[in-house]
């Protein structure tokens, strides 16, 4: 008899597998219109329906027609018009409204002219090819704030849920960004505002192509028009994704992409299973990396559940996705889709340490609230286990392995159970693994981690079977490593120090007394003395103290730090000698020490996470423990210790840390693993490491954050050099240390060339932009103009990654005043930018960006104006040089630019007798008052709840102009017609000026 075997089990795959160009690219110029065309040609060819629908009447006609269609159902005139105004063009929803309609409220309930009501499916999400996908282009919007007309649209049931925008090839991508932003400002929003339902934009200038989701470009708008409530973080151009096939390999050319991205099962797979939107009501579309690993576990799932493989290595693997690459996003996804399976009954999502519990459950909770249970017992984990509607449950493996001990028989263990552990590489290779293979009958295993384990670096001891990463789980299902994070710019590199701290002594010949002589001088006094001064004169410059941005609505100065010592006693050195020498500088530095007892002290250089048991610590190191703990609780008023509270003191860290009110944190293993802080950009090791342990210590800084933090910074005070070039080659590829690794100073400073391609250094940058622009001849003309803004922006960007060379101090070519004034000159056409952005005439800088959170970083700030000042009062002003100097300060800075009028009041009455600082601080107190008043009168505001509104922005050093605060001070009015909104726009404007005016002066 014959026997088949299934080939595959499942549908078609997402992301292809493996993609070839098989493009034949023409030789002669391809206009824009050209370029739309074969773009409209390439969708008809793969089954769109194309439609000549240029105006709001068609579309509208045809949304009807198509939502008959797919429901079976014919909608009577008044229906239509009922369900259309009440239920897709509801004046009161915007895009956070439509886009929750499309993910998850897609089924709108219909009134029937008869009483009854009807569900009106607007997209089918189980079965997807049940929808019906059209294409359009040249749509003309006439009722927005001007006539506009967009390239291309998918319709999705007659809904436009992605559009298109596309730019000539050599033209820059970002263009099609910035317009797109300007058909938001201008007309999405206009009639019955459809295009609000864009759910994705993919931009390209036919060699690029690039997507991203609506609420990236929603909130981008925002940030533009300077609203400080927005996140920066992930929100901007820099944030939008290139498509790839499951090897990574980015598809960038259009038609590559049309043929793969917009193949009707991949489009309608991504808008109804691998979208997220958010509880912050942020819409995630899922990289192709993420899309493909998942659809991997998927698959593999399927077939051990048809060949009865479950309950084998068989029916599992692992996923290697480099740390930062968002794998918490894709197992959930993973776990959402496959307790869609109904034969699976659990989907266990199984995490090493209590905190990660607490952090998975808390992000899981953003991606859907309540879609997976968490618990704080063993008893409440059994509880969900014999729960049927506890389908996805977060659990340590500690909690697991308990419930086992304590349930040695349970109809759990022969239920079809998926196991998701994450952070694989950790300690789920023991006893504890173990027992949880031998005690489910059913289970389909995952493990998804940032470093695997391989032979090459596998522990030594242990159970010789278990002892990498593939003998643990199973084949490697998908690879995304940090080469391919780093490419895609989902990560940054590393920029690495190593500072010679121990000068070996020539006559010492014998090894092992030179290992022992090395061990004693590593834990010298003078040695510690004489890192922990380096440390604190360089961690300005290292953490970049003087750059300033908003981070979870407070303003904070640069980032924090990691510094990871060997050793307990170690650390407790380091403790003890940074307070020293914080004090004895007066530095304003919030440090804190964590520790716990680790069982493999023995093996110092394998990185192994401490548990959160401190009873075993000798007395020595649980009272020096205590004594920290006290110090922890006297500088932010907690109440913490190093027994039960010591988990606590862990989490509390870890959110202080995240919100950047740790400055320097001293840790010998704990947080050097699996602990995400955008705003942590440097780590400071006396530690060995090596292998995995390195690339988890190294990949805490390197989470992207803003323009200003470009690499996670290390400083190594031991000569780790032959360590990380082993670990990048086994992480990455023997070619990955020219990706991971940033360039050394002198290719920074003077140029170098990699693949064939040149890129200038920063003095050759600096010579041609002399050249080209001399200071005092004016910038005539829009080429000119963004010729100069990009140089300037690129030197800005270099003198950024230079800033953190020790060499670089004395070798800026530009004196200070010449770079003030070519800064003034970037800030002025900055400020022209900024004021025609909302008029008729077009942006001249729709290709380019202005840098100014690295001009915001090396700008001066009001303590050196104040310096200044004093300097001319003790010439007895007549030094008028220093006023000259003074005013090009100001205006090249775009704090202090909106203070000049102040500031030169304030000049005027400076005289021989004047007391700088002291006269400055009354002078400011007093103007600040009068013109308060002078606002509340004019807009009539309530006087206490206006200064108590003001006084908590200068506090938080941020202007909240949302939420019912700004509400509460405005005087008692109508709500009717827009006189009440227009009050409130104008005092938002009053009340934003005026604090931008007096922030910072005192």
């Amino acid at each position: 008899m014959t026997q088949y075997n299934i080939v595959t089990s499942t549908d078609e795959f997402t992301v292809v597998c493996e993609y070839e160009s098989n493009y034949g690219r023409a030789k002669s110029y391809q206009t824009e219109a050209e370029l739309e065309e074969a773009f409209i040609n390439q969708l008809i060819s793969q089954g769109y329906d194309y439609l000549p629908i240029k105006n709001e009447k068609d579309l509208i006609q045809n949304l009807r027609r198509q939502l008959e269609r797919i429901n079976n159902y014919t909608f009577t005139d008044s229906e239509w018009e009922r369900f259309f105004k009440e239920c897709i063009a509801n004046p009161n929803e915007g895009i956070v409204e439509k886009t929750r309609k499309i993910q998850q409220d897609y089924i709108q309930v219909l009134k029937r002219d008869d009483g009854t009501t009807k569900n009106i499916y607007l997209l089918h999400k189980d079965n997807i090819h049940d929808n019906y996908l059209q294409v359009i282009n040249q749509y003309e919007e006439t009722e927005g704030r001007r006539k506009t007309r967009y390239d291309v649209t998918i319709l999705v049931n007659g809904l436009p849920l992605v559009h298109i925008e596309l730019k000539r090839r050599g033209a820059a991508i970002r263009e099609a960004f910035n317009q797109i932003r300007r058909y938001q400002r201008d007309s999405f929003w206009a009639s019955s505002g459809l295009f609000e339902y864009v759910q994705i934009f993919v931009i390209s200038n036919g060699t690029h192509t690039k997507y991203y989701s609506n609420t990236t470009r929603d909130t981008h708008i925002r940030e533009m028009s300077g609203d400080q409530t927005t996140k920066k973080t992930s929100n901007s151009f820099e944030f939008t994704s290139y498509w790839a096939d499951a090897n990574n390999k980015i598809i960038p050319d259009l038609m590559d992409f049309t043929k793969t991205f917009f193949a009707k099962h991949t489009l309608l797979s991504i808008l109804t299973k691998y979208c997220v939107f958010t509880t912050d009501e942020l819409l995630l579309v899922m990289r192709p990396y993420q899309i493909a690993a998942t659809e991997r576990i998927l698959q593999r799932i399927l077939i051990a559940y048809n060949y009865k493989k479950y309950g084998t290595i068989e029916a599992g693997g692992y996923i290697w996705h480099t740390t930062g690459s968002g794998k918490t996003l894709t197992s959930f996804k993973t776990a959402q889709l496959a307790t869609k399976f109904d034969f699976i009954d659990k989907v266990l999502f199984v995490v090493d340490r209590k905190d990660l519990d607490y952090q998975t459950m808390k992000e899981y909770d953003r991606f859907q609230k309540g879609a997976a249970n968490g618990n704080t017992s063993t008893k409440i984990l059994q509880q969900q286990l014999e729960d049927p509607d506890s389908r996805i449950i977060i659990t340590t493996i500690q909690k697991l392995d308990k419930f086992i001990k304590n349930n040695r028989k349970h109809d759990v263990y022969n239920k079809h159970v998926v196991f998701i552990f994450d952070e694989c590489h950790r300690s789920q290779f023991g006893e504890m693994h173990n027992r949880i293979i031998k005690m489910f009958k059913k289970y389909y295993i995952f493990g998804f981690t940032g470093t695997p384990i391989f032979a090459a670096n596998a522990p030594s001891g242990g159970n010789p079977l278990l002892k990498t990463t593939e003998q643990a789980f199973g084949d490697r299902l998908h690879t995304y490593t940090i080469v391919d994070a780093i490419n895609d710019g989902n990560v940054l590199p590393f920029r690495i120090d190593f500072v010679d701290t121990l000068k070996a002594k020539d006559s010492i010949e014998d090894k092992e007394v030179a290992g022992i002589d090395k061990e004693k001088a590593l834990g010298a006094p003078g040695r510690i003395q004489g890192i922990v001064s380096y440390v604190l004169d360089h961690f300005d410059q290292k953490t970049k103290r003087s750059s300033y941005y908003l981070h979870k609505g407070r303003r904070v100065a640069g980032f924090n730090s990691i510094f990871a010592a060997d050793s307990i006693p170690m650390a407790m050195k380091y403790y003890t000698e940074f307070k020293k020498q914080i004090k004895e500088r007066g530095r304003d530095l919030n440090i804190a020490i964590i520790y716990s007892y680790n069982p493999n002290e023995e093996e110092p250089d394998v990185l192994e996470d401490e548990s959160f048991d401190t009873d075993k610590l000798d007395k020595t190191s649980r009272d020096f423990l205590e004594d920290a703990i006290a110090d922890y609780n006297k500088m932010f008023k907690a109440n913490y210790n190093a027994s039960s509270e010591f988990e606590n003191y862990y989490k509390d860290i870890s959110r202080r840390m995240k919100n950047r009110e740790i400055d320097l944190l001293i840790v010998v293993n704990m947080f050097l693993t699996g602990f995400d802080a955008t705003t942590l950009n440097t780590l400071w090791v006396d530690k060995n490491l090596r292998q995995h342990g390195l690339i988890q210590a190294f990949s805490r800084t390197n989470r992207i954050l803003n323009s200003v933090k470009t690499y996670g910074n290390i400083v190594c005070f031991r000569d780790l050099k032959e360590e990380v070039d082993k670990a990048i080659a086994l992480f990455g590829d023997k070619e990955a240390r020219s990706i991971v690794l940033l360039k050394t100073y002198e290719e920074y400073y003077n140029g170098y060339e990699e693949k064939g391609k040149y890129h200038p250094g920063y003095k050759e940058m600096i010579e041609e932009l002399t050249t080209n622009y001399p200071l005092g001849q004016p910038i005539i003309g829009e080429k000119a103009q963004k010729d100069f803004i990009k140089r300037f922006g690129a030197i800005l960007k270099l003198r950024n990654i230079l800033s953190s060379f020790d060499d670089f101090e004395g070798n800026e070519i530009l004196s200070e005043r010449d770079f003030q004034d070519y800064q003034s000159i970037y800030l002025d056409l900055y400020q022209d930018y900024r004021k025609h952005k909302n008029a008729d005439k077009e942006d001249i800088t729709d290709d380019i960006v202005f840098e100014i959170e690295l001009v915001k970083q090396v700008e001066v700030n009001i303590d050196y104006i104040l310096m200044m000042v004093d300097k001319y009062r003790e010439s007895n002003l007549k030094n008028k040089s220093i006023l000259v100097d003074i005013n090009k300060a100001i205006g090249s800075s775009t704090k202090l630019r909106n203070k000049r009028e102040l500031i030169e009041e304030f000049i005027k009455r400076v005289n021989v007798n004047t007391d700088v600082q002291e006269d400055w601080k009354t002078f400011v107190n007093t103007q600040k008052e009068a013109e308060l008043d002078n606002i509340i009168k004019e807009e009539k505001l309530k006087p206490e709840e206006t200064r108590t509104f003001i006084n908590n922005a200068f506090r938080d050093g941020v202007l909240k102009t949302t939420g019912i605060d700004i509400d509460k001070i405005l005087p008692p009015m109508s709500r009717f017609g827009n006189k009440r909104a227009n009050k409130k726009r104008t005092v938002i404007e009053k009340l934003t000026a005026f604090f931008e005016k007096y922030f910072d002066l005192i």
